[in-house]
C-alpha cells in the first residue's frame, strides 16, 4: 500500500492510532514501549504503527537491534491544509459579519 491508498482522516480516526501519535509528541519510542503503553496486543500494534508509517504520519527507524518510531511532519500535511481552508473560511465568514454589524451599528449612531 502506498500513501495515496490512506484518507489521513481515516486514519486518525481510529483513537489507538491518534493515541500512539500523541505519545510520540513527547519522544521518539520503541515498538515494544509503545505496545506497553497499551492495552492491546503487540501484533495490533504492530498493525496500527505500519498504517501510520504507510499513510507518512510517522517514520520507523532502525537504530541496532531495536526499531524506534518518531513523527513525520510531512504526513501531517493533507490535514494542515484542511484546517487551514476551513480557518480561513470561517474567518472571512466572521470578518463579514463584523462589517455587517459595525455598519448596522453606524446607521444606528446616525439617526
Amino acid at each position: 500500500m502506498t500513501q495515496r491508498d490512506f484518507d489521513a482522516f481515516q486514519v486518525i480516526a481510529d483513537p489507538s492510532r491518534r493515541a500512539i501519535l500523541h505519545l510520540l509528541t513527547e519522544e521518539s519510542l520503541t515498538i515494544n514501549a509503545i505496545a506497553g503503553k497499551f492495552e492491546i496486543s503487540r501484533p495490533a500494534i504492530s498493525k496500527h504503527i505500519k498504517i501510520l508509517e504507510t499513510a507518512g504520519f510517522l517514520m520507523v527507524e532502525d537504530r541496532g537491534r531495536e526499531r524506534f518510531c518518531l513523527l513525520n511532519p510531512k504526513g501531517f500535511q493533507e490535514l494542515r491544509e484542511w484546517l487551514n481552508y476551513y480557518d480561513n473560511f470561517w474567518k472571512q465568514k466572521l470578518s463579514a459579519l463584523e462589517a455587517l454589524l459595525n455598519e448596522d451599528e453606524r446607521k444606528k449612531s446616525g439617526e
